[in-house]
């Protein structure tokens, strides 16, 4: 390897998705995105577990994202209400990535394991939100209820957002799906 240069992470990321791209993901290995990076295996695995992770590696963040999210609402706010301040801070953090964010579903739709990965990701973000909200007095069945309609949401404005031209944002896609979701629990 030659010498030490800067973002190594962001480079295996650049490098796996390049080759998910090019190859598939089964048919990617660490080694070869390791090289790709200008790096070594040994530097792959100081930051990612393994080459799934390279797709989810963020998921985290998107959780700490959300739950903190929910602090931008007032005390008094109705449960839906605290989701939705929860929503509009993950949904600034999709701008400028939407690049990244087609490239990633690709290749997370063409492969069974990864759309396995995705609904785990997705319910442990239902999970520590429903969590949240219940630490903000939230009571039951609310709160669960509440945070799976905020990650359907969140599922329904990600995958519009996706498939739609680029010209609007992820906010507009959530607050979009917020709405159709208000008017389908009011019955209209």
């Amino acid at each position: 390897m030659g010498r030490w240069e800067p973002n190594a992470r962001g480079r295996l990321e650049q490098a796996a998705m390049e080759l998910y791209g090019e190859r598939g993901y089964e048919q990617t290995t660490v080694t070869e995105i390791a090289k790709r990076a200008g790096l070594s295996e040994r530097t792959f695995f100081r930051h990612y577990a393994d080459k799934r992770e390279v797709l989810f590696g963020g998921s985290a963040a998107l959780q700490d994202l959300l739950v903190a999210g929910l602090g931008d609402a007032p005390a008094s706010a109705p449960a839906i209400d605290v989701v939705a301040a929860a929503l509009d801070a993950v949904a600034a953090s999709f701008d400028g990535r939407r690049e990244f964010a087609l490239r990633r579903q690709g290749v997370i739709s063409a492969n069974a394991e990864l759309r396995e990965r995705e609904l785990i990701k997705l319910a442990s973000l239902s999970a520590a939100l429903g969590g949240a909200l219940r630490a903000r007095g939230v009571a039951e069945p609310a709160a669960s209820l509440a945070a799976e309609a905020g990650i359907a949401v969140f599922k329904v404005a990600f995958e519009r957002w996706i498939d739609g031209d680029g010209t609007r944002s992820m906010d507009h896609f959530t607050h979009e799906a917020l709405e159709a979701l208000r008017a389908v629990t009011a019955g209209a």
